[in-house]
């Protein structure tokens, strides 16, 4: 997948898209079941900048933080479901529970999360801050979730 880099990978096209001014938006998240409210707020995050990353939740991380049992797509199906949208340019896999030790590695311009949080309640808004960085909410009302989908399907069998 051309879109998919490591983190070291990464680090050096973020310097060098920052040597040459260009904004660096970043955003991250499971995207199990894509739905129209994951491609608004990819949408958004990407006209806020020139560039966007995305770093997907591994099977690792989510296994953690929610549990294997809720999850419908292997990481590698999702990160090759999210290759293919065009607002997005580049993708990291990640198995940390937080994203925090990635934005202090790539220090992108702008943290975009989704309209289920605000600037104030941003887990890594305290680390953002740290190196300059701003934070953006991104979506539309966060009435669109996975959960929710997930929830109908199981209810329909």
């Amino acid at each position: 997948m051309k879109k998919l880099r490591t983190l070291a990978e990464l680090k050096e096209i973020v310097r060098l898209l920052k040597e040459n001014g260009k904004t660096v938006v970043f955003t991250n998240g499971c995207f199990d079941i894509l739905h129209v409210g994951h491609i608004r707020c990819l949408r958004e995050a990407k006209s806020l900048g020139d560039i966007l990353i995305v770093a997907v939740n591994s099977d690792e991380s989510i296994a953690v933080n929610k549990g294997l049992e809720n999850l419908f797509y292997p990481q590698d199906e999702r990160v090759e479901i999210l290759n293919a949208i065009e607002y997005i340019d580049y993708l990291l896999l990640f198995s940390d529970i937080t994203v925090d030790n990635i934005l202090l590695e790539l220090k992108p311009s702008i943290h975009a999360k989704g309209t289920d949080y605000t600037v104030e309640t941003v887990p890594e808004r305290a680390t953002v801050l740290s190196y300059g960085g701003s934070i953006a909410i991104v979506g539309d009302e966060k009435n669109h979730s996975s959960s929710l989908v997930k929830k109908e399907i199981r209810r329909s069998k």
